[in-house]
Parts: C-alpha cells; sequence; structure tokens
C-alpha cells in the first residue's frame, strides 16, 4: 500500500514537472514567433500587401459588432452611474463618469475582444490550415521566412485596426450614454457634455491608443503561434481556435492591469 501511494506521488510529481515544462515551452514560443514577427518590421514592401488585406479584412468583421457592443454597454453604466448620482443631486456628472470609463478602460478591452475573437480566430484557422497543408513548411524549404510574411503584416493589421476601433467605441458608447442620461433621466445635453471633457486628460488618450496598440499585437501574436503549433486535422485546428480566443483574452486582462497600474501611477486621474 505503501508502495502504492509512493508510485501515485511520484506520477503526480512527474505529470506536474511535464505540465510545468510545456507551459514554458509554449510560453516562449508564443514570445519567439511575437518579437521575430516584429524584428523584420522595417522590410515593409514584403508584407504592405498583406497588411492591406488584413486591416480591410479586421474593419469588415470587427466594426459593426464593436459599435452594437458599446452601444448598449454606454448606455447600462450611463443609467447605473445615473440611478446613483441621481441621489446626490450629480446627475450632470454621469457624462464624465461614462465617458472616463469608455476612454480609458473599455475601449481598449473591447477592441482587443473583438479582434482576437472575430479576426483572431480567422488567422488562427487561416495558420492552422496552412500548417496541417504543410503549406509553412514549403515556405521554408523555399527559402521563406513564413513569420516574416505571414506574422509580421498580422500583428501591424490587428494593432492598427485596434486603435482604429477606439473611436468607434466611445463614439458609440457616448451615444449610449446620451440616450439613457438625457433623453431618459432628463439631464441637459449642456451638462452631458460638459462632464464628459471635465475629467479626461490628454495622457488618457495617449495611454488608450497604448493599450489599443498593445491589445492589437498580443491577440495577432496569440492567434497566429496557436494556429502555426496547432495539431494535424481539421480537430487540431478548431481546438486551437478556442485556444487563442481564451488565451488572448486573458493576456489582454492581465495586460490591462499592468498598464493602467502605471498610467494611474505616472498620470494621476484629474478630480
Amino acid at each position: 500500500m505503501a508502495l502504492s501511494a509512493t508510485r501515485g506521488v511520484t506520477a503526480g510529481t512527474d505529470f506536474l514537472r511535464q505540465r510545468a515544462g510545456s507551459m514554458v515551452y509554449q510560453t516562449g514560443t508564443l514570445f519567439i514567433i511575437a518579437l521575430e514577427g516584429f524584428r523584420k518590421t522595417w522590410n515593409i514592401r514584403q508584407w504592405w500587401g498583406e497588411y492591406v488585406e488584413q486591416c480591410a479584412f479586421l474593419a469588415k468583421v470587427t466594426a459593426l459588432p464593436v459599435m452594437l457592443i458599446a452601444l448598449p454597454l454606454g448606455g447600462t453604466i450611463s443609467l447605473q452611474v445615473g440611478q446613483i448620482v441621481r441621489q446626490i443631486g450629480a446627475q450632470s456628472g454621469t457624462g464624465a463618469t461614462v465617458v472616463q470609463a469608455l476612454v480609458t478602460q473599455v475601449a481598449p478591452v473591447a477592441a482587443a475582444l473583438l479582434i482576437s475573437g472575430a479576426g483572431g480566430s480567422a488567422m488562427t484557422s487561416d495558420m492552422g490550415s496552412r500548417r496541417i497543408r504543410d503549406e509553412l513548411d514549403a515556405m521554408e524549404v523555399l527559402g521563406i521566412n513564413s513569420v516574416h510574411r505571414l506574422v509580421t503584416p498580422r500583428l501591424w493589421a490587428a494593432s492598427t485596426v485596434g486603435v482604429l476601433l477606439c473611436s468607434l467605441i466611445i463614439l458609440a458608447g457616448v451615444i449610449g450614454g446620451y440616450y439613457f442620461n438625457v433623453i431618459q433621466e432628463g439631464v441637459t445635453p449642456g451638462s452631458y457634455f460638459d462632464g464628459a471633457t471635465s475629467l479626461l486628460q490628454l495622457s488618457d488618450l495617449v495611454s488608450t491608443l497604448f493599450k489599443a496598440w498593445i491589445f492589437g499585437f498580443i491577440a495577432a501574436s496569440v492567434a497566429c503561434w496557436k494556429g502555426m503549433n496547432c495539431d494535424y486535422g481539421p480537430s487540431g485546428v478548431g481546438r486551437a481556435v478556442n485556444q487563442a480566443a481564451v488565451i488572448a483574452a486573458m493576456l489582454v486582462f492581465a495586460a490591462n492591469y499592468v498598464i493602467s497600474t502605471l498610467a494611474y501611477a505616472l498620470f494621476p486621474p484629474r478630480i
């Protein structure tokens, strides 16, 4: 019995060691692909055409969904905050709360989640299809670096579209907040928009655009990494798509916490 228990502990330790080693290896592979794709950024002629196609594709699949998400999201924030501030007679401060939340937190995170969910799944399936058809190996045989040719334009396309989507999210969220705060609750439009600009600083916009760029880069890196290292067969591609969406969301939230903490420490919010 003692021998069986010892064997069970040994097997469990070996399993944990293998899992830890696999996680370290997979993390290293992700960083290698991301850094290698970023390293050949200067060679724009090689990836410009693919970059334009990826930008158009990502904008097409994310523009409408992100607006449909931001409209009710801004309205929900306005409705919840309005119920609270109404009790202290500060309804005009709802606009400041809505816009501050949209600009600093909601816009970059929502853009990244849409890119990883809609565009990133397509990137992963595309890369996975190339892998199971041995196209990536064929490119290497021909002397073409598959990371430079395929990953680099997708990294920059996701980052660019992520930055551009922030404006749509903020606009849609402000419209949703305007409807609930002004039309439903009776706050004057002048008070709403005056409060919307009272707390914002230039550092908030810079931080938001930086986060959107980083989050797009993370989403594309994870999508390409999972696609290029998926298991063979359609089931392997399907699992890679699901894993890429989950991992990208986790990394985006972690990065958002780190960047937001640094931003608030370096540029304290206006009171």
